[in-house]
C-alpha cells in the first residue's frame, strides 16, 4: 500500500522552494507580461494488466515538476522542469524575458472558489497489491465460467493522484487534489474458428471502491461479453446514405469529436474552425443544446478548476440550434473580449494550458427512444465506437462502430461489422431528426487528444435520430 504524505510537501519538498519564495519568482519573472502563472505537480499513478490468466504488467511512477508561462500580447512564453527549486524557477523566468513587454493591463486573476468536485484522498492509499490482483484475477475467472465461447480475457486497473498548484503575482496559491480512477474488460469469444471482440470499462475521479462492488465489475463482464457475442454474429455492414439511430451516452464521442473541438476558443479565434464567426446563427436543428460541463460531481472530465486556476462552470455552447459560445481558457477569452469558461487545460506540468472540453454532451429531448426506432424504415443503430478522426477546419469525420445493428420496418435486424460513419459536424447537427428523452453520459473513459497532449474528458447524449448520414461498409 503506497504512504503519500502531505499534499504541499510534495510540492515544496526538501526545503527547496517555499510558498512564499514561489510567489516572489513568480513577480519577478511575470512583471512584464499580462498574464500568466507557476503551475506545480506531483503526481502518482499506478497501472496494472491482467491477460491470458496472469499479471502481465504492474506499473508505478510519480513525477512532480513546474510549468512556468507568461503571457504578452498574443505571445506566450513557457519553460518547465522536474526540479522544484528556486534556481530552477529563475532559470526558467530568463525565457519569459524574451517576449515583449506588455503594453495592456495586466488580467484579472480567477475568482475565488471553495467548491470540492471529488475527494483529497489517494485511491492509491487504500488498498495492497494483493487485493487489486486478486480483483483482475476475480473477473479472469468470472468472466471464463459466463460462456464456454470465452477465449480470451484482458483486464486493467488504473488509478493517479495528482496534487497541483497554481502560483500567481496577484491572488493567492490556488491548490487542487485530483483523483482518478478506471476499470476496462476486453473479452474475446470464439464460435466456429470466428473470434470477435467485445468491451467495457468504467471509472471516475473518486476512489477504488465502485470498481471493487461486485455489481459493477459483474456488469462490466456482462456488457463486454454480450458485445463479443454479439459481434460473433454480426453480418458485413450495408453501405450508402441512410437514417441512423445512435445510442444514449457513449456514442457522443461523435458529438465530442465531430463538433466539441470546433467550438474551443483557439480554433474560432484564429478563424479556422467551421464554427467561427457564426455567433447567434442557427447551427443545428431545433432542439439541439449541446452542453460543457466541468462542474459535475465525481465525472472523469471535471475539475475542481481548470489548470490555470479558473472555477469550472456549465457552459451552453448551442441552445435549441443557435450557437451561443465557444469553450475557452484564459488566453483566447481575453483576445476574443469575453470571459473565461474554465476549459484551460493541460496533460501536465510539461505542457501549456489551452481551451479543452470537459464533460460535453447534447440534452434530451421528448422523444421515447421505441417511438424512434419505429420511425426508421431503413437503416442501422450504432450502439458503440471505437476510433475516429476528424478534421477541425471542416469538421468532416470517420467513425468505426464497435456494436451495431441493422434496423428494418422499426425493429432492430442483425449485428454488423465494419460500419463506419461519415459526414461533417455541423451538417450531421442540421440532420438530426428526433432527440430522445434518456440523455446519458458516458461510464467515464473518454480520453481527449489535442495538439500533443492527452487529458481526460466525458462525453454524452441522449439517443438521437439523424437523417442522410453516410454509412461506409462492405455489402
Amino acid at each position: 500500500m503506497t504512504q503519500l504524505p502531505d499534499p504541499r510537501s510534495l510540492l515544496y519538498r526538501s526545503g527547496q522552494l517555499s510558498p512564499d519564495e514561489a510567489r516572489a519568482l513568480v513577480q519577478t519573472a511575470l512583471k512584464s507580461c499580462d498574464d500568466g502563472e507557476l503551475y506545480l505537480q506531483f503526481v502518482a499513478s499506478e497501472a496494472f494488466g491482467f491477460d491470458d490468466g496472469r499479471l502481465k504488467t504492474a506499473d508505478y511512477s510519480r513525477d512532480a515538476g513546474f510549468g512556468l508561462r507568461g503571457v504578452s500580447g498574443e505571445m506566450t512564453g513557457f519553460a518547465h522542469a522536474n526540479d522544484i527549486s528556486a534556481a530552477a524557477i529563475a532559470r526558467a523566468g530568463e525565457t519569459l524575458s524574451l517576449l515583449d513587454p506588455s503594453t495592456a493591463p495586466r488580467s484579472a486573476p480567477p475568482r475565488a472558489s471553495n467548491r470540492h468536485l471529488y475527494t483529497d484522498a489517494s485511491p492509491l492509499d487504500t488498498l495492497g497489491f494483493a487485493e487489486k490482483v486478486a480483483l483482475l484475477e476475480t473477473i479472469d475467472a468470472a468472466a471464463r465460467a459466463r460462456d464456454p465461447r470465452v477465449a480470451q480475457v484482458s483486464a486493467s486497473l488504473a488509478a493517479s493522484w495528482s496534487v497541483v498548484e497554481i502560483v500567481r503575482a496577484d491572488a493567492d496559491p490556488i491548490m487542487d487534489i485530483r483523483p482518478l480512477v478506471r476499470l476496462n474488460v476486453s473479452i474475446v469469444a470464439e464460435s466456429n474458428g470466428r473470434r470477435e471482440t467485445g468491451s467495457f470499462g468504467m471509472g471516475g475521479r473518486w476512489m477504488y471502491d465502485d470498481l471493487f462492488d461486485p455489481a459493477n465489475w459483474n456488469r462490466a463482464i456482462d456488457e463486454a461479453l454480450a458485445q463479443a457475442l454479439t459481434n460473433l454474429e454480426s453480418v458485413a455492414a450495408p453501405a450508402g446514405e441512410m437514417t441512423v439511430l445512435l445510442a444514449p451516452g457513449w456514442p457522443g464521442v461523435l458529438l465530442h469529436e465531430a463538433v466539441g473541438h470546433g467550438l474551443e476558443g483557439d480554433f474560432n479565434r484564429k478563424g479556422t474552425s467551421a464554427f467561427s464567426g457564426r455567433l447567434g446563427q442557427r447551427v443545428a436543428a431545433p432542439g439541439v443544446t449541446v452542453v460543457d460541463d466541468g462542474s459535475i460531481v465525481g465525472r472523469r472530465g471535471s475539475l475542481s478548476i481548470d489548470d490555470e486556476g479558473t472555477p469550472t462552470q456549465e457552459n451552453v455552447l448551442i441552445e435549441d440550434g443557435i450557437l451561443k459560445g465557444y469553450i475557452q481558457d484564459r488566453l483566447n477569452a481575453r483576445l476574443m473580449g469575453v470571459a473565461p469558461t474554465g476549459n484551460g487545460r493541460r496533460e501536465s506540468y510539461a505542457h501549456a494550458p489551452m481551451p479543452r472540453m470537459t464533460n460535453t454532451f447534447m440534452r434530451g429531448g421528448n422523444d421515447d427512444p421505441a417511438e424512434l426506432l419505429g420511425r426508421v424504415k431503413n437503416g442501422i443503430f450504432a450502439k458503440s465506437f471505437g476510433g475516429g478522426q476528424v478534421d477541425i477546419t471542416s469538421g468532416k469525420f470517420v467513425f468505426s462502430c464497435t456494436e451495431a445493428y441493422r434496423i428494418e420496418n422499426g425493429k432492430l435486424g442483425a449485428p454488423i461489422k465494419g460500419a463506419t460513419l461519415i459526414g461533417d459536424g455541423p451538417s450531421v447537427l442540421t440532420r438530426v431528426i428526433g432527440i430522445g428523452n434518456d440523455m446519458a453520459l458516458d461510464e467515464g473513459i473518454g480520453v481527449c487528444g489535442k495538439g500533443g497532449q492527452s487529458v481526460p474528458a466525458g462525453v454524452g447524449q441522449p439517443t438521437l435520430l439523424i437523417d442522410g448520414l453516410t454509412v461506409g461498409g462492405t455489402a
